[in-house]
């Protein structure tokens, strides 16, 4: 479904980001992955190149809120590919600090890497898909985004941020046939689900109708369909892979 098509993914290194970059590989991308460490971002490598050796996988580990970092990497990717065809903004923090006890650099952080990283590698990204009157830009949302959570407002608040960045930016790039979509998923398995504590977990589950949390791999699957060429009229949606959570 994306043959020849060259991807980058941030967050690409663990959860849904590894399993996007996974099935964009398992579908013909070459993809860059961007991680927080080079350890992190060597690791998922390694663990990509074992399963199928012929993946063209490499990938970086930019402060996704530096422009000048993020556009010495996007040219580079592009002097070695020529372009690049699919963005997928997927690096992402969660919370659930109470209100009284945030402080403002938590705050900040929360919006930095969900928000700022987003505005920031899209804005890089877009002078290269203008060029190839061509492009997908992916932004990994939240059902929280829609619904809010009962503590920790500065994730949904980062989340509602990212919506309004997606339904934007469809509409300012269209003209240039780039697509620009979110995916907004539920409780899914992943290490900062995991990580939560169990008196928050649990209520949610009650809330979904097909019984279970996601797993990565169907939270990766919207993306490939967002990605290719089957959504080719779909721009400015908030796509929800939640299970029908809270509603």
């Amino acid at each position: 479904m994306l043959n020849d098509k060259i991807a980058v993914v941030t967050g690409g290194t663990r959860g849904i980001g590894l399993a996007i970059v996974r099935k964009f590989l398992d579908n013909g991308a070459k993809v860059v992955l961007f991680g927080s460490r080079e350890e992190s971002v060597n690791k998922a490598i390694d663990i990509l190149r074992n399963e199928n050796p012929s993946y063209e996988v490499s990938g970086y580990y930019p402060n996704l809120c530096n422009d000048e970092e993020v556009r010495e990497i996007f040219k580079t990717i592009v002097d070695k590919y020529g372009r690049i065809d699919i963005l997928v903004n997927n690096a992402g923090v969660s919370a659930t600090t109470s209100i009284e006890e945030y402080t403002l650099d938590d705050f900040d952080k929360t919006m930095d890497i969900n928000t700022k990283a987003t505005f920031v590698c899209s804005k890089e990204v877009v002078k290269y898909m203008k060029e190839e009157h061509n492009g997908v830009i992916l932004n990994t949302s939240s059902m929280v985004s829609i619904y809010g959570q009962p503590r920790g407002v500065a994730y949904p608040a980062s989340k509602y941020a990212v919506n309004g960045i997606t339904k934007s930016l469809a509409r300012e790039l269209g003209k240039y046939n780039i697509r620009v979509n979110a995916i907004a998923p539920g409780v899914t398995n992943t290490d900062m689900v995991a990580n939560l504590p169990k008196e928050y977990i649990e209520p949610l589950l009650r809330t979904i109708p097909l019984g279970r949390v996601g797993e990565p791999e169907e939270v990766a699957n919207a993306f490939l369909f967002l990605a290719s060429d089957l959504a080719s009229y779909i721009t400015g949606t908030i796509l929800q892979v939640d299970g029908a959570a809270m509603n």
